[in-house]
């Protein structure tokens, strides 16, 4: 009788899995154990593993240093090298081929930066040497290029139809062991605050990711790219269920721009924007309502153009909803230059829709090199309101510095400042300590820089 029950429990699960999995994910039924038929994904896996790449990567460790290198006596005497000589140093990772006839491979600019030669393995083992096209740090996304014939590439889906709970596979090279294939579901989506420097809106999902599976493929039970595997959060270095990956909606964006400038050229409207918090909605009359309130507009900018006020409220950018100001700045950072968004918008408890044409960034803005701001893009927030910070580099003094996007710098030493050039010139000043106040999120707090 008990094994009867146990075999029993055992078909009906079979069953539940088998109406759970999409019949494309399902496959064939195989014979198991006592003639029962189990679901497989052993055929979307057949489809899709071959866009799958592993990549090495050959770059130049940083060279070790000692004070005794800087003493002359010293190098003479043992015969040293008048400097420390760097030395190679090989890393893995993982790539999705997104596009066979060009050869595109999708991976993480972390993967690839720095690389002095770069490696890719296909499934069949054939293994080509890769050229980089472009990267971008802030995505954390980098495009390859290779040459051969008869490259398969991965169906990309819609990221933004993802559902917490969808079932998702995660297929890359983990600690270079080759590829493999882990499963799990979507554990979150919108994740912000992995790398605050950058431009953020992960998945988050516990199928198993490893060092070694940055850049590979999150798939969906219908063999379409949901995202690319950026990280974990884990405090041993190993998987703990809880990975991110880029969706593939924003790495698409990123791609279609390195492709076509081997850069992203990222746009703006010129506003300042902060999320739309519980006390703000409610200040407004909102209720539960989300979305990115403008706090300030640039005088000349596109949004005064277009009419752009403070104390919008911005809840949609081309029909698709705004959950915060974090959203907010993706859609327009990795909108083209030159391209035209509709903003729905709430003002004194109406919607409207607003065009507003997308301008390319001001490359050519003070220089803040060798100081704490180095590495942040800045700008005048408009109305003597302060310093907007619109993006800060990953590793950069700015960063170390605690900057973040979308900060305001109000005053320096309590100095009020309207632009970068105020910043250089306060920093120019000799002074070894600054105390920023900043706005950050609505707000106000103090950065002491040193």
């Amino acid at each position: 009788m008990r094994k009867f029950r146990a075999l029993a429990w055992a078909c009906l699960a079979a069953m539940a899995l088998i109406i759970v999995l999409p019949a494309n994910a399902r496959g064939q039924p195989v014979q198991g154990i006592a003639g029962a038929q189990l679901p497989t994904l052993a055929p979307l896996l057949e489809q899709v593993t071959p866009a799958v790449v592993n990549i090495a990567v050959v770059s130049e460790a940083p060279a070790a240093t000692n004070p005794l290198y800087n003493d002359p006596f010293f190098r003479r005497f043992f015969a040293l090298p008048q400097a420390p000589q760097a030395r190679p140093r090989m890393s893995a990772g993982s790539g999705v081929i997104i596009d066979a006839d060009k050869g595109h491979i999708l991976t993480n600019h972390h993967v690839v930066a720095d690389a002095r030669e770069i490696i890719v393995t296909l499934k069949d083992g054939q293994r080509l040497g890769a050229e980089l096209v472009g990267s971008d740090q802030a995505t954390d996304i980098a495009l390859l290029r290779v040459e051969a014939e008869n490259l398969v590439a991965i169906e990309i889906g819609d990221s933004d139809r993802l559902k917490v709970g969808d079932y998702v596979l995660a297929i890359g090279n983990p600690f270079g062991l080759g590829q493999t294939v882990t499963s799990g579901i979507i554990s979150a989506l919108g994740r912000t605050g992995i790398n605050p420097e950058g431009y953020e809106d992960f998945i988050q999902t516990d199928a198993s990711i490893n060092p070694g599976n940055s850049g590979g493929a999150l798939v969906t039970l219908d063999g379409r790219l949901a995202g690319v595997n950026t990280a974990i959060l884990s405090p041993a270095g190993g998987n703990v269920g809880i990975g991110f990956a880029v969706p593939s909606n924003m790495a698409v964006a990123v791609m279609t721009q390195l492709a076509e400038h081997g850069e992203v050229r990222r746009g703006r409207i010129g506003v300042g924007i902060q999320d739309l918090t519980p006390d703000l909605a409610e200040a407004f009359n909102l209720g539960g309502l989300r979305g990115a309130v403008i706090a300030n507009v640039e005088p000349g900018s596109p949004a005064e153009q277009a009419d752009l006020q403070v104390g919008d409220v911005v809840i949609a950018v081309d029909d698709r909803p705004v959950l915060s100001s974090t959203d907010l700045r993706n859609r327009i950072g990795l909108t083209p230059v030159g391209e035209k968004v509709t903003l729905r918008l709430l003002r004194d408890n109406e919607t409207r829709e607003i065009t507003v044409t997308i301008a390319a960034e001001n490359t050519a803005s003070t220089s803040l090199a060798g100081t704490p701001f180095d590495g942040a893009v800045l700008r005048p927030a408009g109305g003597n309101a302060g310093v907007l910070v619109e993006s800060v580099a990953s590793g950069s003094p700015a960063a170390r510095a605690g900057l973040q996007a979308d900060d305001v710098i109000v005053a320096v030493n309590r100095t009020r400042v309207a632009s970068p050039e105020d910043l250089r010139q306060l920093t120019g000043d000799g002074r070894r300590t600054l105390a920023l106040e900043v706005i950050r999120g609505g707000s106000a707090l103090l950065l002491v820089l040193r």
